[in-house]
């Protein structure tokens, strides 16, 4: 019997106006899978993270999670699906709201799909710091009292928090210093064996795709190298 993917991209395309960003590319990405998307700055990495993520609507194609077509929801029937697919995003710090400690920030999402409750709520914004490699005090800072690494790690925790089967990393290794970048990525791979999630790692960076991904994909002017 064949397994279909979490993730089944066909013939995407997206347009801003006249230029064409993302044109009639495809891939999968299987539940457990790491699946690394390559390529220089403007080539269209980060658009087909956002029409993965239905932040855009593509000018054409499909892009099915766990079977079901994304581009064709209304956001009213996409909203329960997000928690099950989160991005983390390049720029720890700007991904964070400066003036709100850490842990209202990992427990938005709870509250966003309806699961917090004032008995389990806390323990399970504790479970993900935790998870992170954080403890609770950071939970009471704000991200301007973290190190870029540390924030990193809230957005991965608040990524978590829906305890969704797919995360697409857009460049989320970029901002921080080589240290901090092998420690998120050796994060990463370790919570990847423990829950079992596919991950869409979009990076310029050859090396961490190596460390991280089970496959690579090239991206340039839009397409797939074959």
């Amino acid at each position: 019997m064949t397994t279909l993917p979490l993730l089944h991209v066909r013939d995407l395309v997206v347009r801003f106006g006249e230029r064409t960003a993302v044109d009639r590319i495809g891939f999968d990405v299987a539940a457990g899978e790491t699946v690394g998307l390559v390529g220089p700055s403007g080539c269209g990495k980060t658009t087909t993270a956002a029409a993965v993520l239905r932040l855009l609507r593509p000018a054409a194609g499909s892009v099915r999670f766990d079977g079901i077509e994304l581009t064709t929801l209304r956001e009213r029937e996409l909203r329960p699906l997000r928690a099950r697919f989160q991005p983390v995003f390049q720029d720890p710090y700007g991904a964070l709201s400066p003036r709100r400690r850490v842990r209202d920030q990992i427990a938005e999402p709870l509250r966003l799909h309806g699961l917090w409750t004032a008995e389990t709520g806390p323990a399970r914004v504790a479970e993900l710091l935790s998870a992170v490699g954080l403890d609770a005090s950071h939970g009471a800072r704000r991200p301007y009292e973290l190190s870029g690494g540390q924030c990193q790690r809230v957005g991965i925790a608040r990524a978590l928090a829906t305890r969704p089967e797919l995360l697409v990393l857009d460049e989320p290794t970029s901002a921080l210093d080589p240290s901090r970048r092998a420690a998120v990525l050796n994060l990463l791979m370790d919570l990847q064996d423990e829950l079992g999630l596919a991950l869409l790692f979009i990076s310029h960076d050859r090396t961490a795709v190596r460390h991280l991904c089970h496959r690579v994909l090239t991206m340039a002017d839009g397409k797939l190298s074959a």
